[in-house]
């Protein structure tokens, strides 16, 4: 086994089916689902998943906690600013509340914030120092010494 892995990020969500048709209006389609409860969606070798917040608290084992969102920051890569750009946009136009908009930032790459209706926080950024693979996949750089 791997021990350093992720396959499944899980969301709770207020509105399964607000979120159904936030992410569907950006292009995103589900693979699996289990109506009025959870939804998965297929992403580069993981899953992604958002489950409703009653419904999850029960599946964690604690049905009376109070879930929200934390200090988690999901993010998209693209190959070039164009892309960041035509994400957030896409993002806006799908119901996102814009963060901060797309710019040159400290580490000399690109990026701007959105948040779901869910207030789940993504990254659209654009890191010239980083490559990314022909399926949108990341994979680190070996540390130059």
């Amino acid at each position: 086994m791997t021990p350093q892995r992720v396959t499944l990020i899980t969301l709770g969500v207020a509105d399964l089916e607000r979120s159904k048709a936030f992410y569907g209006a950006m292009g995103w389609r589900p693979a699996r689902e289990m109506p009025g409860e959870v939804v998965f969606y297929q992403i580069n070798g993981m899953a992604l998943g958002f489950f409703g917040l009653a419904s999850l608290a029960r599946d964690q084992g604690r049905p009376d906690a109070k879930l929200g969102t934390g200090a988690t920051t999901l993010a998209q890569n693209f190959t070039t600013k164009t892309e960041v750009d035509a994400a957030y946009a896409l993002a806006l136009r799908s119901g996102a509340t814009a963060l901060k908009a797309p710019e040159k930032v400290f580490w000399g790459g690109y990026s701007g914030y959105y948040a779901d209706p869910d207030g789940h926080v993504w990254e659209v950024a654009h890191n010239p120092f980083w490559e990314l693979n022909a399926d949108g996949s990341l994979t680190l750089p070996a540390h130059a010494d």
